[in-house]
């Protein structure tokens, strides 16, 4: 596997990773009634944009196509499928169980998306070994 892909991986990783410490620093803050864990997550979001946009050879190798492919595909399953699930899953509680407010609604959301970013995470780790052992097996024969 090309080390373009290895980089691909490792920054959709770490981005999903920051996206879910900014989700959870919402929910953090809705039950403290303080905005201090929000904003220090909202710091560390832009000022990781900012040097991301700012440090040249870091907007290079962002622009390539397999960051984007891979970071496109963690966006999927950190915003896009638990956005989706949390809101069927919300009305379903709604009518069926209890009430529930935004607070319990946004933790429904942030649990989604933490295990979509570790269905991610599994997944190009299986994809590592599958390349790993192709390459294994050629290098054999």
């Amino acid at each position: 596997m090309p080390k373009v892909r290895h980089y691909a991986d490792i920054v959709a990783i770490l981005a999903g990773f920051m996206w879910l410490v900014l989700y959870w620093s919402v929910s953090i803050s809705a039950h403290l009634g303080s905005i201090e864990p929000s904003l220090a997550a909202l710091l560390m979001v832009g000022s990781l944009i900012l040097i991301s946009f700012v440090h040249r050879p870091i907007r290079v190798l962002l622009g390539r196509y397999h960051v984007r492919k891979r970071r496109t595909e963690m966006w999927m399953h950190i915003l896009a499928l638990p956005l989706f699930l949390a809101f069927l899953l919300a009305i379903v509680i709604d009518h069926l169980i209890t009430p529930m407010n935004g607070e319990q609604k946004m933790l429904l959301f942030n649990v989604l998306a933490t295990a979509g970013w570790l269905v991610f995470v599994f997944t190009l780790l299986i994809k590592l070994l599958m390349h790993l052992i192709q390459r294994k097996r050629k290098a054999k024969s």
